[in-house]
C-alpha cells in the first residue's frame, strides 16, 4: 500500500527547522508504518519560507533576475530539507535522496524521500511523477492550511473553504502557468497532469498530524478533495 505525501517546505522549516513538528510527524509516521508491514510512503519535499525568501532576496537586489535562476534557488531549498527529512527517516530509507523522479528508481525501503528536480514547476510536480512511477492514486498535499478556498482569504473576507472541487474548477481558479515562488494550495502545472492521470489530491494542514494519519487511513479528515 503506497501514499504519496507532498511536505510542504513550510512546515518542515516555516523560518528555522521545527524540531517539534519534525519528531511528532517521525513517530506518528513510524507507528504508522509499523501498525502495517505492506505501508510504504514516498515524502516529497518543498522549499518553502527559505525558497521564497531567498527568491526574494534575488529580485530585491537584481529585479531584471529571470525565472530560471529563482527557479534554481528555490530547488536548493527543497534539497536542504529533503535531505533533513531523509536524514529523520535514515532507518525506514534506504535510498539517496531523489532529485529526479523520471530516472531509474528500486524502492528499497519503507520510505522515499524526494525534493525538488529542475525548474518550470514545484515539487507538487515531482510528487504527481513519483505517484505515477510507483502506481499512486491519491496524493496528499500537506501544507500551512487546513482547506482550498474559493479565494485568498487574507484578502478576500467572503472566501469560503471548500470540502471538494473538481479538478477543470480548480485549474480555473489557480492557472496553467508556474511563476516561482507563487503559492497556491498546489502548482498548476502538477495540476494538469494530476487531472490527466486521473489522482486524486486532498489538501490539508500538515501540521495536524492526527489528521494527516487518519488521511493515510482512509477515515474522516479535515481537508479539500480534487478530483
Amino acid at each position: 500500500m503506497l501514499s504519496v505525501l507532498s511536505l510542504g517546505g513550510s512546515i518542515i522549516a516555516p523560518n528555522k527547522p521545527d524540531t517539534e513538528f519534525l519528531k511528532a510527524f517521525r513517530e506518528a509516521v513510524c507507528a504508522y508504518l509499523e501498525e502495517d508491514k505492506e505501508r510504504k510512503l514516498i515524502l516529497v519535499c518543498g522549499g518553502g519560507a527559505p525558497a521564497r525568501d531567498y527568491q526574494g532576496a534575488l529580485r530585491e537586489v537584481k529585479p531584471d533576475s529571470d525565472s530560471y535562476i529563482q527557479d534554481m534557488l528555490g530547488i536548493k531549498a527543497t534539497h536542504l530539507n529533503g535531505s533533513l527529512v531523509r536524514a529523520i527517516f535514515a532507518d525506514y530509507c534506504q535510498n539517496e535522496l531523489v532529485t529526479d523522479p523520471t530516472q531509474d528508481i528500486e524502492f528499497k525501503g519503507r520510505i522515499l524521500v524526494a525534493a525538488g528536480w529542475k525548474p518550470g514547476f514545484s515539487t507538487d510536480t515531482d510528487a504527481v511523477y513519483l505517484a505515477k512511477k510507483f502506481g499512486g492514486k491519491l496524493i496528499i498535499n500537506l501544507s500551512n492550511i487546513a482547506k482550498v478556498y474559493t479565494d485568498d482569504p487574507r484578502k478576500n473576507p467572503n472566501a469560503q473553504p471548500l470540502d471538494n472541487i473538481s479538478w477543470p474548477d480548480f485549474i480555473t481558479m489557480v492557472g496553467t502557468e508556474w511563476i516561482p515562488g507563487k503559492n497556491t494550495p498546489f502548482d498548476p502545472i502538477a495540476s494538469g497532469l494530476a487531472k490527466d492521470a486521473q489522482l486524486k489530491v486532498v489538501c490539508a494542514d500538515g501540521r495536524n498530524i492526527e489528521n494527516t494519519i487518519k488521511i493515510l487511513k482512509g477515515e474522516d479528515y479535515i481537508g479539500t478533495t480534487i478530483g
